[in-house]
């Protein structure tokens, strides 16, 4: 079985999406259809059920990552600590957050790069609010971590450090505030709140407008450029936010009541660099981030 198409069928086990796959491992989708048939015929089975509007392992598929994806991050680090061995690998590298509070939720993945790497130093900063890869994007970071999906010229995608949950954000005196979960169909009775920054358009299926699954209109509020803004608005009764389960840890106040959602899908959290930035030490960080993988 070649190397090339375990790399694939591990993607696409996680990504569960052919286009995605492809973006992130720069090949055809041609290509990745190839591979997954190619370890088909192999194992003689389906690994994965794929339909027009989604992918999903199979119980084979299941068990067969299970079984190989410790082994193939073990051969990955393996061959990255012998190419850091011969290159040298040491200098500072910069991390840019997103959402500051990340950065100890992955607290382990630093940890083990320093271990790994005892040349290398950990610059650890906070992305722009309003706009999360505008210091990658200057070379001002080698690296970001930034909420799932990114899809952008130049941005290489690497693996996801952390999944949570999400919550949302209403004054303490709404009427969500005082149930247990809230649902997608909720967001259509108040006005959401948003970041400066406009979500980029591959979050939006169609672009416009924004409703609920049944198609209730959802009211967009205005912009704000920071988080304690956009906290501080929330608190005063004047919309509603979707945010991830971390905040009502690391922003809890009064004021504020923080409602786990019922039915959304979980926040991802991935890590970021420049296509021509990918130097050992980004390539370094990222293999260990692989080898933590949630």
């Amino acid at each position: 079985m070649e190397h090339r198409d375990i790399e694939v069928f591990l993607a696409l086990a996680e990504e569960l999406h052919f286009g995605r796959t492809a973006e992130r491992l720069r090949v055809s989708q041609a290509r990745v259809s190839q591979s997954v048939k190619t370890m088909e015929r192999r194992i003689g089975a389906r690994l994965f059920d794929r339909t027009s509007r989604r992918v999903s392992l199979t119980p084979i598929g299941r068990t067969l990552e299970a079984d190989i994806r410790p082994a193939y991050r073990q051969l990955l680090a393996g061959i990255e600590r012998a190419v850091a061995a011969g290159r040298g690998v040491e200098g500072v590298l910069r991390l840019a957050f997103e959402a500051p509070a990340v950065a100890n939720l992955i607290s382990g993945v630093t940890a083990a790069f320093r271990a790994r790497y005892p040349g290398c130093e950990v610059d650890i900063s906070e992305a722009p609010f309003e706009d999360p890869l505008a210091t990658l994007r200057s070379g001002e970071a080698d690296l970001a971590v930034v909420l799932l999906p990114v899809s952008e010229p130049a941005i290489a995608t690497g693996p996801v450090v952390h999944t949570e949950p999400m919550v949302l954000a209403v004054a303490s005196g709404h009427p969500f505030a005082r149930r247990e979960f809230v649902t997608l169909e909720d967001l259509g009775r108040d006005t959401v709140l948003r970041a400066a920054h406009p979500p980029p358009a591959y979050w939006r299926e169609p672009p416009e407008p924004w409703t609920t699954p049944a198609g209730v209109p959802i009211a967009r509020g205005r912009a704000y450029r920071t988080f304690q803004e956009l906290l501080l608005v929330i608190g005063a009764g004047e919309g509603i936010c979707p945010l991830a389960a971390h905040a009502a840890e690391y922003f809890a106040r009064p004021g504020i009541a923080f409602v786990p959602f019922r039915d959304t899908p979980p926040a991802r959290w991935g890590l970021m660099w420049r296509s021509a930035g990918e130097t050992a030490l980004v390539k370094a960080f990222a293999s260990t981030a692989a080898e933590h993988r949630p």
